[in-house]
């Protein structure tokens, strides 16, 4: 069975898209590694980069482009400064070279060797293809898969070796909602519990709680940042950021300086009734202001949900629960990525495949079922919660305009966050045994969903609103 750990589930990357911007990005990387066990780097001459399907239709609003080819220079999206991409692809431009591998200069030109092609290949509907022309007058290639979140497979999906973990067999091994009850019924213990017991055949405790921590801080940063930057996003759209406003009539006071200062302050800020919605709305629009201008965040699953988990996590550590620590932030992500597991296992979290419901709908169930975790729900609570939140997101297409990040996606982030409070507390008020629909229903109707719907709704800007709003008007 598939082991998908918390850190495949949550990773660290550079927006605006998990699977047009990370997944490519990670492609390149592989390619690299692949590349240099059979061939010397130095006799590599050229590189060509095919984009197909939903990455060639969407692929320069996501950034595929710039992602490629920072991937094929050896940048890190993991420890890039963010506010250098600019300037590194404007010189692969004008200088017509890139560092391939940061090891050896081949000749480059962007708008030729980077190739869009509108053709969807069998497998899955992200897929790019890399060739290698060599000094000995041959070639050699290989075709990729970005599958979502960050994953990246080649002809299939058991065959993802992104992380060696994957192929390890857990010691509570989960592929369904009912599989996860009967190991926390069996042994006693909560969803987080069992996950923790499984991450701890992968890892040792320090370094759980150290990519726990370093998962935590980076979407605190990111909340941060975007609560902190005023002006307009990149794209054409003309999008304004709107978490900055939000955020100066929310704060008050009290005053602060870094990121855990400002959780703080927030804290200790009177917080009335109508304003917790802001709050949340607040904390979902400012991530996902900063995915859209190619900021660092934390794929939860996806880039386009990032926003999602944070805002409902930063709900319980400002609204909930004042003394809220550590320790809580651990318990939450970890309960919300195994939800996410089992939809990945189950269905899908790419919109190239599922529409928004992969991403939103998805992000949504996982914050749902940590919220609910938090709040004192038993597994069967948290399970519920997780239903309720996906069934509200059922059909929700991925209709991006001009293939951007930004509208509608980024407001969705804060819709998607309501959604998960809202689903937690109805669970938590609710006897999980009388409940009509358990989430292993859900999640495959999520997937047969998917398969109806009709393509130019999943991340090709072929449809809904992506066709609907004249951008001269914008």
């Amino acid at each position: 069975m598939e082991c998908i750990s918390v850190f495949d589930m949550l990773k660290i990357g550079v927006g605006p898209s998990s699977s047009h911007t990370l997944g490519p990005w990670r492609a390149a990387e592989r390619w690299l590694q692949e590349l240099q066990e059979d061939v010397d780097l130095s006799t590599v001459t050229s590189v060509k980069v095919q984009l197909y399907g939903s990455l060639s239709l969407t692929g320069k609003g996501h950034a595929t482009d710039v992602a490629v080819a920072l991937g094929l220079m050896g940048e890190d999206p993991v420890t890039i400064a963010c506010d250098s991409i600019p300037g590194k692809i404007e010189t692969v431009k004008s200088d017509k070279k890139l560092y391939l591998g940061q090891k050896h200069w081949i000749s480059f030109h962007y708008g030729e060797d980077i190739v869009y092609h509108r053709e969807f290949l069998p497998f899955h509907a992200n897929a790019l293809r890399f060739e290698a022309g060599l000094s000995n007058g041959t070639a050699t290639s290989e075709t990729y898969y970005s599958i979502g979140g960050g994953f990246v497979v080649k002809e299939e999906r058991q065959h993802a070796r992104e992380n060696k973990a994957i192929f390890k067999t857990f010691p509570h091994p989960v592929k369904t909602g009912d599989e996860l009850l009967e190991h926390c019924n069996s042994q006693g213990k909560s969803i987080s519990e069992i996950v923790w017991e499984n991450e701890c055949s992968l890892r040792t405790t320090e370094e759980i709680d150290g990519g726990l921590r370093q998962i935590w801080n980076t979407m605190l940063e990111c909340m941060y940042l975007g609560c902190h930057t005023e002006g307009k996003l990149p794209g054409g759209l003309n999008v304004k950021r709107r978490a900055f406003d939000m955020h100066q009539k929310l704060k008050g006071e009290v005053p602060y300086s870094n990121p855990q200062e400002w959780l703080e302050s927030i804290r200790d800020t009177e917080v009335k009734f109508r304003q917790i919605l802001k709050w949340v709305s607040c904390f979902a629009l400012s991530v996902n202001e900063v995915n859209a201008a190619l900021g660092r965040v934390v794929t939860a699953p996806t880039n386009g949900s990032a926003g999602v988990i944070p805002a409902v996590l930063m709900y319980y550590m400002v609204i909930e629960n004042h003394d809220g620590d550590f320790d809580d932030v651990k318990r939450f992500l970890m309960t919300a990525s195994e939800i996410g597991s089992i939809f990945k296992k189950g269905a899908t979290i790419s919109a190239a495949m599922g529409g928004c419901q992969a991403e939103i709908g998805v992000s949504s169930a996982m914050a749902a079922a940590g919220l609910t975790e938090l709040m004192g729900g038993n597994p069967e609570q948290v399970l519920m919660a997780a239903e309720i939140a996906m069934e509200h997101h059922l059909g929700l297409t991925c209709d991006p305009i001009g293939g951007l990040v930004q509208v509608p996606c980024i407001e969705r982030n804060s819709m998607g966050a309501l959604k998960a409070i809202n689903a937690s507390e109805m669970a938590l008020d609710a006897d999980p045994a009388e409940a009509i629909v358990p989430l292993d229903t859900v999640v495959n109707t999520m997937w047969e969903t998917a398969k109806d719907m009709n393509s130019k709704y999943k991340e090709t800007s072929e449809g809904g609103l992506a066709v609907g709003v004249f951008l001269s008007d914008c």
